[in-house]
């Protein structure tokens, strides 16, 4: 085989990569060393700005194949036969730590999902649980803020987290997740996967459903304690990439089977709490878990960067069959995170080779702007409508209409007959084994026992005993117990 020649960006052959030009043997370096300035600028530039959140992150690529037949409730083409098989892109992550953060850590994961579809890129952005902390997006920022790093101290500050659970009692269900046993994923593999959201799928006569995903891992699930994800952390920061990278390439690809769960669009305003409440589930004894098909991993990225730091994901990158509901979180979500990777990754992401569709012909009207690579031909116009045989609008909605009615304004959720903060995590509780149980406690005390101020404290205090008497009492217990030490 004849060896490859080094060349600079502009492919000029180079002559010399181990000594920079100077003046003389001992002389100065002469600014006019191209390729010792293109090398040193690429280096400055080689990191973009990382995710606020969901910063550190692994990916693999693989297939969704569909297993049973859905099409009664969505016009989705990707889930239009049995047997059909859609390339996808999975994204997993921690969620509040920095890109240098350790994998096996108390967070919640990232779980999100590209699938190429030949009608587009349909993003299901979700995570490891299927609730979440806030219901509304306007508390997202100060949410965020709480958990990531105190602008003075430099560092994640008790004080900080619990007291903004403190304020926020829709949190007790979540919190209740994240101090369990599933708080800390043995790997990337052994998690579910969830939508979170509720989302609305519609079929081919226009009728409505209102559905939620869940990813089951077809691994078994499985979870570290606090003690045995220090010891792995000690030993590997990248616990859960490297176990992703090294599963796949000896060829044991993990695997998830996908269900739904579907509300009858007329049923959603009866029911008997908000159904797009994400922080709350809904009971499998009301909807039962439907299966759809199985994802599959089967190929790790040939470069980290650019498929999976440069990935990008958005709730609003919907398909034909498939849309939004009223859910208040994911209604933020559908803005926040396209804006997002306009910051981080500039206008033209989409054009990125992960990004851009690979099953469907893009054809826009955009151009222009940092890294623009798609132009269309010179005769292409860049407006619409015109008289050019340019790409024209469908008239076909994604998903059918939604009824609104009132005034606008800020209003809380409307009220529903069994709303309630604190019941569902009462149920998870007393569906906990006795260990689970005790890990749960010693989880919670650790992190509460830590905040100076006795307000905050008593105030999360009451959430619990609102969840369960017992689950209060023995967090009480715990705490007051650590704070004697």
């Amino acid at each position: 085989m004849s060896q490859r020649v080094l060349t600079t960006e502009s492919g000029a052959p180079v002559a010399d990569n181990q000594n920079s030009a100077t003046a003389g043997p001992g002389g100065p370096i002469l600014l006019q060393d191209q390729h010792l300035l293109e090398k040193l600028a690429r280096f400055n530039r080689e990191r973009i700005p990382e995710r606020v959140v969901h910063a550190r992150g692994s990916g693999a690529y693989g297939y969704f194949e569909v297993t049973d037949d859905v099409t009664a409730f969505t016009r989705a083409g990707f889930l239009s036969e049995v047997g059909r098989r859609t390339e996808t892109f999975v994204r997993f992550s921690t969620v509040a730590d920095s890109l240098g953060g350790a994998d096996a850590v108390r967070d919640p994961r990232g779980f999100a999902v590209k699938f190429y579809t030949d009608e587009g890129n349909y993003d299901l952005v979700g995570n490891n649980t299927p609730v979440f902390f806030i219901k509304d997006p306007v508390k997202f920022p100060d949410f965020i803020h709480s958990q990531k790093r105190d602008p003075f101290t430099g560092r994640q500050e008790p004080d900080n987290v619990w007291d903004f659970w403190a304020h926020s009692p829709e949190a007790t269900h979540q919190v209740t997740w994240l101090m369990g046993d599933r708080g800390i994923p043995a790997s990337y593999r052994h998690m579910n996967g969830y939508g979170s959201h509720t989302y609305r799928w519609t079929n081919a006569t226009g009728e409505s459903f209102y559905v939620k995903y869940h990813f089951k891992t077809n691994q078994g699930v499985r979870s570290l304690s606090a003690e045995q994800a220090a010891e792995l952390v000690g030993r590997d920061t990248a616990s859960h990439q490297t176990d992703l990278l090294q599963a796949i390439e000896r060829g044991v690809n993990p695997s998830w089977t996908l269900y739904v769960q579907l509300m009858p669009e007329a049923e959603a305003a009866g029911y008997r709490f908000n159904p797009f409440d994400v922080t709350k589930v809904w009971p499998h004894a009301d909807h039962p878990l439907r299966r759809v098909g199985r994802l599959v991993l089967d190929r790790n990225p040939d470069n980290v960067f650019a498929e999976v730091e440069q990935a990008a994901f958005s709730p609003n990158n919907f398909v034909p069959g498939i849309g939004p509901s009223p859910d208040k979180m994911l209604q933020g979500r559908l803005f926040a995170y396209a804006d997002a990777q306009r910051y981080r990754l500039g206008i033209n992401h989409t054009q990125l080779p992960v990004n851009a569709p690979r099953a469907a012909t893009v054809d826009t009207y955009g151009r222009d702007g940092l890294h623009a690579t798609r132009y269309g031909s010179r005769h292409d116009k860049n407006y619409e409508p015109n008289s050019y045989a340019g790409p024209a609008e469908t008239g076909q909605a994604l998903a059918g209409p939604l009824a609104v009615h009132g005034w606008t304004g800020t209003h809380e959720a409307p009220a529903h007959t069994k709303d309630d903060d604190f019941f569902q995590a009462g149920e998870l509780y007393r569906l906990m084994s006795a260990d689970e149980k005790d890990r749960l406690i010693a989880n919670i005390a650790g992190g509460l026992s830590q905040v100076t101020r006795d307000d905050v404290i008593e105030k999360n205090l009451s959430h619990f005993h609102a969840a369960d008497p017992e689950y209060g009492k023995r967090v009480e217990e715990a705490v007051r117990a650590l704070r004697e030490d």
